[in-house]
């Protein structure tokens, strides 16, 4: 995982003077790159021993290796995307239409990337096996989270398995309770911390039922109590209506996950697929008419 990366997951779990400088940085990158340490903490109106603790929070030894892990990270992905001198920052007001939007391209295309370059392809395997075989699998999520439960859900459905997407925490919760050990239970949290989604999981566990979390915080417990865990990796903008660029990295893990599930009944998912395709094209018809 990216050093910018690192630093925004760490951002909600820091102490408040920590997360302050997560924050500044978060904002504009470019500032470690351009800024003594003493004029870092200014900025961001702490001590210098507190940017000291932020470097060994986030696994860095200190603010020299900062500051070079940061300008080589900058320089490889302003060159990867061809960007402006302003990769890496927040999208901000000054920003025209065209560079905001290569904000966002650029960040959601690193999600991707960087949650399959560091995807636990052992864990993934595990969920994969425990889906193929599960009588029942349950869904749930808040929010943006909710919607990618809902593509994984209609796609293990097209496929012929008994997928059910609950719509509400009442409902997984409820849901939840009626799990056995033949059954699964996926819960996606980018933070890992929605109540609901850890309630629903904890339901789940209780009931017997095998669980999966998908989220970007591995320390958190909705990740760590889970029986297998597949972590995203996502720099998510402080400028959005709910998750956006979480959203893309969930997404790349379901479909991961959705490929190595039908790769294991190849044919029959095939034909399921085209079954199902072939079913609907009278409503397509009709919806152009």
């Amino acid at each position: 995982m990216s050093v910018q990366t690192t630093i925004a997951a760490a951002s909600d779990t820091l102490p408040p003077s920590l997360a302050r400088i997560a924050r500044v940085i978060a904002q504009t990158p470019s500032i470690v790159v351009d800024s003594t340490i003493t004029e870092l903490a200014t900025t961001c109106e702490t001590s210098v021993a507190s940017v000291i603790r932020f470097c060994r929070a986030i696994g860095i030894d200190g603010y020299a290796t900062l500051r070079r892990a940061v300008a080589a990270e900058l320089g490889r992905e302003s060159a990867q995307f061809r960007a402006s001198s302003g990769f890496g920052s927040e999208i901000s007001a000054a920003d025209s239409l065209r560079q905001a939007t290569a904000k966002i391209a650029a960040l959601e295309l690193l999600a991707i990337e960087e949650t399959i370059a560091a995807l636990d392809y052992d864990a993934l395997a595990r969920a994969v096996e425990a889906v193929d075989v599960a009588d029942r699998i349950v869904l749930f999520g808040v929010g943006a989270s909710g919607l990618v439960a809902a593509d994984l859900g209609q796609k293990l459905l097209r496929i012929g398995r008994l997928a059910v997407v609950a719509s509400d925490s009442h409902e997984a919760t409820a849901v939840a309770a009626l799990g056995s050990r033949s059954s699964v239970a996926i819960g996606l949290s980018h933070s890992g911390t929605t109540r609901e989604t850890v309630t629903f999981l904890q339901s789940a566990r209780s009931a017997g039922s095998v669980t999966i979390a998908i989220s970007g915080n591995a320390a958190s417990p909705f990740a760590a109590d889970a029986d297998h865990a597949l972590l995203t990796h996502a720099r998510e903008p402080r400028l959005r209506a709910g998750a956006m660029v979480s959203r893309i990295a969930q997404l790349a893990v379901v479909d991961c996950l959705f490929v190595g599930i039908g790769q294991r009944r190849h044919d029959a998912t095939v034909d399921a697929l085209q079954r199902t395709s072939q079913a609907t094209q009278p409503l397509h018809a009709a919806d152009a008419g």
